[in-house]
């Protein structure tokens, strides 16, 4: 019977493009004196990981690195999602096909490193899963019904049943009078709703598959890619945390507010 890998035996993939819409040279974006992929990568250091990894689109994300003791290597610019940028990076590495890869977001500057390991372990603890990720529960009402809030819903093994920009699990008997022209919630449910945490963590067989598998409908309406995995029969592991993470990044005013948190 094959041994389950040590609980520290992973890597951690950063990937980090230039093309960002709403923040132009993002990767780059000077938070505390530093670029924010190489912030990014330094949190990832105090994981467990066996090495961290940021995968770039360009030069100049690479450079940047180097420059901060961080280890990047350059991929192709023409990927159209990020999971295809990973499994070159992964085949670049020459990662075993059951090496275990955390996906980090290179706009996550205050990812906590301990939520790192726990994604790590869960899918290294889990054969049937293909995938794991994390959520925590939805404290505000406003969350639970913002469609930019992503929702998962889990079975009683914390395998993720279904992803969704709706506020999910439909509270039947939550909503004020007006259901269902004007349905409106008055009230979180309980047990409260899980918030989605993109991190993801993959094997590095499962990567060089999934960017193969055919867009799923699912997918396409909500715009989740991770829908694709569980539209085509794959499982995703859910590591619930208490801990609220800390904001990305996607617009000004998000890189005002984590520089702001520390102390820029």
């Amino acid at each position: 019977m094959r041994q389950a890998p040590h609980h520290n035996d992973f890597n951690v993939l950063i990937p980090a493009r230039m093309a960002s819409s709403r923040l132009p040279n993002k990767p780059l974006a000077d938070i505390a004196g530093l670029p924010m992929v190489v912030r990014v990568a330094q949190r990832a250091m105090l994981s467990q990981a066996r090495q961290v990894v940021v995968a770039a689109d360009d030069e100049r994300i690479v450079a940047a690195c180097e420059a901060h003791g961080v280890q990047a290597l350059l991929t192709r610019q023409d990927h159209v999602s990020g999971s295809d940028r990973l499994a070159e990076a992964c085949q670049l590495l020459g990662l075993s096909d059951e090496a275990v890869v955390v996906n980090v977001q290179g706009d996550e500057p205050l990812m906590e490193p301990s939520l790192i390991d726990q994604v790590a372990q869960l899918l290294s603890e889990r054969p049937e899963a293909s995938m794991s990720t994390a959520a925590h529960p939805i404290s505000q009402l406003a969350d639970f019904c913002n469609p930019n809030v992503v929702k998962v819903v889990t079975d009683a093994r914390q395998m993720a049943l279904y992803f969704s920009r709706a506020p999910i699990p439909w509270w039947r008997d939550g909503q004020s009078a007006t259901y269902p022209s004007g349905a409106q919630f008055t009230e979180l449910p309980s047990p409260a709703p899980l918030r989605h945490v993109g991190i993801y963590a993959y094997r590095a067989g499962f990567l060089a598959e999934f960017p193969q598998l055919p867009p799923a409908p699912i997918e396409q309406m909500e715009s989740l890619e991770q829908l694709r995995a569980l539209w085509h029969g794959h499982r995703i592991a859910v590591h619930t945390t208490e801990l609220a993470p800390g904001p990305g990044v996607d617009t000004p005013e998000d890189l005002q507010r984590v520089r702001a948190l520390l102390g820029a």
